[in-house]
């Protein structure tokens, strides 16, 4: 669990970053309707869980650096017994004050009278647009309110986007994160496990995810932090295959791409093996081939090396790959430079990871690839795909997808594969699917 002393130092270190006359405004996420009066189970903005762990609609907060009163305020939905009956627990804004450390709250219905006078004289409203057209429109109105009030407001506010922000403080994870982290690969990686022993013909993909997530959800997790992929056979040559309704074939192979979520922190494997337990030569040869492009992206992983190097060194191995069994011609350095991988490797090796499962973050500072830095957490994820209908290979080739994923995080000295609890070697895998 996140501290409250580290969600106030969470605070404090974003609004260093801000400077006077500043505010920051934090929206909660909005609830979304499934059908007609039912709702999806509700997630919360990933930006106000980082800053402050509230986990109820309804809410917005506010960050004002040096404000006198108090810089932490909070609105939030009200007490309510009657609809508490039909909804839930509400913490309201006194409760909210003394849990997450509040200088004030506010019940949400009364921020059209309070929010606008706070924006008065600020010369910067920090804000992330594009999330809730609602809001959006509402924070519009209210600005325009104080800009045209002259003697009140301040006709040179701008808006600055806090993502970039948010982005830099998430990147680097601490120790608690870490350890959460740390907590939500081990859960999927035994769900991985599961799914492999209960693996056999005649399934379908549906019955191995039901396998993942009862995994996800009998060792504490909230559930997946996506929808879990189950792509056997050709589907697993589709990148975001998520109808997982096909029937589980012998000689065919399965690629799972799913993790789960604890304590609001996502964890992403992807394992690839066969219905049957065997792999046949034409997939080793496949398999093979993107496991040692994943061994050497993550060997490039350690502080000082720049993010776009493990990209490059699964290229080199998919492409040599791909020429030593026959599937492409020509020298790999021409065939690299043509992007000729691009037809079986269309994707990149890695993404950011943490509270959102491709998460917030620049690749690039100054229109330079990051350097890694010490808890930084990542994939790295290599492929192959080779399409079902693709007559430019030989027929055995044809409908293999395979993806091999773990999650890194960046030491002091190298690098930590947190997801190796779920065997990834060929033999391995046979072996635990006897």
């Amino acid at each position: 669990m996140i501290s409250k002393k580290e969600y106030a130092a969470r605070r404090k270190d974003l609004m260093s970053m801000m400077g006077h006359n500043s505010v920051a405004i934090i929206a909660a996420a909005p609830e979304r309707v499934r059908s007609k009066d039912t709702y999806y189970p509700y997630k919360q903005s990933t930006n106000l869980s980082y800053l402050c762990g509230f986990a109820e609609p309804s809410a917005v907060m506010l960050l004002l650096p040096n404000r006198p009163q108090g810089e932490f305020i909070l609105f939030c939905r009200d007490k309510d017994p009657l609809r508490e009956t039909w909804d839930g627990h509400r913490t309201g804004p006194l409760q909210a004050k003394n849990i997450l450390g509040a200088d004030d709250a506010f019940p949400i219905d009364d921020i059209e009278d309070i929010l606008p006078g706070l924006l008065e004289d600020k010369e910067h409203v920090y804000y992330s647009a594009g999330k809730d057209k609602a809001f959006d429109s509402r924070l519009m109105r209210w600005i325009d309110e104080v800009r045209n009030n002259t003697a009140k407001g301040n006709s040179n506010c701008d808006f600055v986007d806090l993502d970039h922000l948010l982005g830099e403080l998430r990147l680097i994870k601490s120790a608690a994160e870490i350890k959460l982290m740390r907590k939500a690969a081990d859960i999927s990686a035994q769900a991985h496990c599961r799914a492999m022993r209960h693996c056999s013909a005649g399934q379908k993909e549906y019955q191995l995810q039901a396998e993942i997530e009862h995994q996800f959800m009998m060792a504490g997790a909230s559930g997946p932090a996506y929808t879990s992929i189950v792509g056997s056979g050709a589907n697993a040559c589709v990148l975001h295959y998520i109808e997982n309704r096909a029937t589980l074939k012998s000689g065919d192979l399965v690629l799972i791409d799913a993790g789960c979520e604890y304590h609001n922190y996502a964890a992403d494997i992807t394992r690839t093996f066969p219905v049957n337990g065997k792999f046949s030569s034409a997939q080793a040869a496949i398999y093979d081939v993107v496991l040692a492009a994943q061994d050497a992206a993550i060997k490039t992983i350690a502080p000082g090396v720049t993010f776009d190097k493990a990209n490059a060194a699964a290229i080199a191995v998919i492409t040599q790959g791909l020429i030593d069994i026959g599937i492409l011609k020509g020298e790999a350095e021409n065939l690299i430079a043509d992007g000729a991988y691009r037809d079986f490797y269309m994707h990149s090796v890695s993404h950011w990871l943490g509270m959102d499962v491709h998460d917030v973050g620049d690749y690039k500072v100054d229109n330079q690839w990051r350097v890694y830095e010490a808890g930084m957490l990542l994939t790295i994820e290599p492929g192959i795909y080779i399409s079902a209908d693709n007559s430019a290979v030989d027929n055995k080739w044809r409908g293999i997808g395979v993806r091999i994923e773990d999650n890194i995080l960046v030491t002091k000295n190298g690098y930590e594969v947190l997801t190796d609890g779920v065997p990834k070697q060929r033999d391995q895998i046979e072996k635990l699917m006897v």
